[in-house]
């Protein structure tokens, strides 16, 4: 939920039209939201509330990605704790299709059964009656691609997914998933110290939002400024959006002023 004192500027990065909605072009990666190993809760639950709603409130960021990975699953309650009921203009991005056997460990399943009830499952976590983005985490590569996007496409025409999105793809899988529904938007991990991914200018070619996530490299990046790294991304195009992630609301501020000297550069 905004607050009615939000910022009155523009988004941060300036916007871009997402699943439907127009959203800013830096958003929120929420991964770091959980404890070691991207396993269970944060070491303060209370300071990753505050810091999403220090994002959507006081900064103006209306894009939140997270995952059911996440935790797994602790991102989802904390950002339902944190900002449900969830205004119009704000797009909760999130993911299935990877399990976690154990702290570190991820495991693609793209199972129809299993990414129905995964789905289900969001849904209820988020509380919510429709996800408004929902990418396939991994494609599994043991599961006919055509299968697992037909239950997402199944799903979305449900009335459960709006969106439906494609997480860590290569060219060819985005065209054999775009052949079996509309792809909402593809995201992919793009970074300066990165070789260039063919799959941005794939996306802009067929009209798919491109949303680059790690993109200060876990942080490797920083000391490089993070206006000259996340403007250096957002000038890759206008179909282009960040999603970095962060634990600390001072340093969320530096990446929204970051995000809005290199939107002011463009």
């Amino acid at each position: 939920m905004i607050s009615e004192d939000a910022p009155r500027h523009g988004p941060p990065g300036g916007s871009l039209r997402v699943a439907g909605r127009t959203v800013s072009r830096l958003g929120l990666g929420t991964m770091g939201l959980t404890g070691p190993g991207n396993w269970g809760a944060p070491p303060n639950p209370a300071e990753a509330v505050r810091l999403l709603r220090t994002a959507v409130g006081e900064h103006g960021v209306t894009h939140i990605d997270t995952a059911d990975a996440y935790g797994p699953h602790t991102v989802e309650e904390l950002i339902r704790r944190a900002l449900h009921p969830y205004g119009d203009e704000l797009l909760v991005a999130t993911k299935v299709g990877l399990v976690r056997p154990g702290p570190g460990v991820y495991e693609p399943l793209g199972r129809p059964a299993y990414l129905r009830h995964a789905v289900e499952a969001s849904l209820r976590r988020l509380g919510c009656e429709r996800l408004s983005l929902c990418y396939l985490h991994r494609v599994d590569g043991t599961v006919p691609l055509p299968d697992q996007l037909g239950t997402l496409t199944d799903l979305r025409d449900e009335g459960k997914i709006a969106g439906i999105g494609l997480s860590r793809v290569t060219v060819d899988e985005i065209d054999r998933a775009h052949a079996v529904a509309p792809i909402a938007a593809v995201q992919n991990p793009m970074n300066p110290a990165q070789g260039h991914d063919p799959a941005l200018d794939h996306c802009r070619g067929l009209g798919i939002p491109y949303v680059a996530y790690r993109p200060l490299g876990k942080g490797r990046l920083v000391g490089r400024g993070p206006a000259s790294v996340l403007g250096r991304l957002l000038n890759l195009g206008p179909h282009v959006a960040v999603i970095p992630g962060t634990t600390r609301v001072d340093h969320l501020r530096q990446l929204v002023e970051a995000a809005r000297v290199a939107e002011n550069h463009a």
